[in-house]
């Protein structure tokens, strides 16, 4: 976990905003012992909007996923932080993608009963594949894939079950 793993996670704002500002580490890292989470996950998940919103700004990815396939939108969802989730649909990050296991951060916010984000997901979703289409219609750039777990399904599973099973 890198320095800005530990404050994003914590919600030290000032010191996420430092670090950033010094280029001292890279806001899409993936955290290998923690399931891949980024700093964007750990502020999505503990409800730092304002921290969600530098990040971004200085280049983390919310289409970034972690071994199980969560973005930082399906965190949030779990967590019941409506005001991170409303953030990221309002920078057209991607709210409405499957986990690996096919379910969507309205669905993960279903589970934990958290009707206020299930209520602005089910919106927000169809606004989100709105924008999509006219982003493709118009030639916009999207930034809604995960290259490096583009192909969720056999390859890079086998890879990661083969990886447990060798260190089993």
């Amino acid at each position: 976990m890198t320095e800005l793993h530990q404050a994003a996670a914590a919600g030290d704002f000032d010191e996420v905003k430092e670090i950033l500002r010094q280029n001292k580490c890279d806001p899409n890292q993936r955290d290998i012992d923690w399931s891949f989470k980024t700093p964007l996950h750990w502020a999505a998940a503990k409800g730092h909007t304002e921290t969600v919103r530098i990040l971004i700004e200085h280049g983390a990815r919310p289409c970034l996923r972690t071994e199980h396939g969560w973005m930082a939108a399906h965190f949030a969802a779990e967590s019941g932080r409506l005001a991170v989730l409303r953030l990221l649909h309002s920078l057209h990050a991607p709210v409405d993608k499957e986990d690996f296991c096919g379910d969507k951060p309205v669905r993960i916010a279903e589970i934990y009963g958290h009707r206020d984000c299930v209520g602005f997901l089910k919106k927000s979703e169809t606004e989100c594949q709105a924008y999509r289409k006219m982003a493709a219609q118009k030639g916009i750039s999207v930034d809604d894939t995960d290259e490096e777990w583009a192909e969720p399904g056999k390859e890079n599973e086998d890879n990661r079950i083969s990886q447990r099973n060798t260190h089993m």
